[in-house]
């Protein structure tokens, strides 16, 4: 007859259980894996699938109860580090959505809002657009596997329960943040210096013929400019969005690395 132990019925769940939590926390926040579309049932059997695969290859882990104040502390802290894994990630996508409101904001489309699943709000068009073609060049460039791949690394940065997240790393978090802003504006800078083009031809016309009705002409030209713009700066984006993409995974690496360090 097979008999088992708590000691070995404890092991067992604490080596499945504790990489579970940091793999779903990566699923829940983690750019696509997060997306409303995809069920709930298919990110929890994602999540199954890829610890069975990861456990074999972890680092041993010490006899902890997952029952235990213990247990449960470790199931938070690693819930954490799986949410702070994707929130990084998804930084470089909030800043490229910011490009875009910004893109339609100079447009004249700031009132022409779309409802995001994403973030469960209305969001300009230009934005959800920029949004979801930023989606597919993840995609493309298999960033996806590429985040699963430093989820894997992570647990020998951060063995479980034998390593805190430590204060550089949540330091380094913080400053990846002002990513939003800086890259925001400068993927949507040379669209705003082409609008701003099209206002000071706007303002330098009106003054030559002031009878010219500036809201009757202003704005079909400069939407018209801003679309033209877009289409011709559709072929760089590619490059640009696969380089800021690189630099989240690289953000991901460094932080990790840095919340192991003491």
């Amino acid at each position: 007859m097979i008999s088992v132990t708590d000691a070995q019925l404890n092991a067992w769940l604490a080596a499945y259980f504790l990489p579970l939590a940091r793999v779903l926390g990566l699923l829940a926040a983690a750019p696509l894996f997060n997306n409303p579309g995809m069920p709930l049932r298919v990110r929890l059997v994602l999540g199954l699938a890829v610890t069975i695969a990861l456990v074999p290859v972890l680092p041993p882990l010490e006899p902890i109860a997952p029952g235990s104040w213990q247990g449960m502390a470790l199931l938070v802290r690693e819930t954490l580090i799986g949410i702070a894994m994707g929130f990084t990630m998804r930084i470089v996508f909030v800043a490229i959505d910011l490009a875009g409101e910004l893109v339609g904001l100079q447009m004249g489309l700031g009132f022409a809002l779309f409802y995001d699943p994403q973030n469960a709000a209305q969001s300009p068009v230009l934005a959800e657009f920029m949004g979801l073609m930023a989606l597919l060049a993840f995609l493309a460039v298999d960033g996806h596997l590429m985040m699963l791949a430093l989820l894997a690394e992570s647990f020998h940065w951060l063995p479980i329960g034998q390593a805190d997240f430590g204060a550089k790393g949540w330091e380094s978090l913080v400053r990846w943040g002002s990513t939003i802003f800086s890259a925001g504006v400068l993927l949507s800078l040379p669209m705003i210096a082409a609008l701003l083009i099209a206002n000071i031809a706007l303002g330098v016309l009106t003054r030559a013929a002031p009878q010219l009705n500036l809201f009757a002409v202003g704005f079909p030209v400069t939407l018209a400019a801003g679309f033209v713009v877009l289409v011709l700066g559709m072929a760089y984006l590619g490059p640009v969005l696969e380089r800021l993409f690189g630099q989240g995974l690289e953000a991901v690496s460094a932080i990790f690395r840095a919340a192991g360090t003491r």
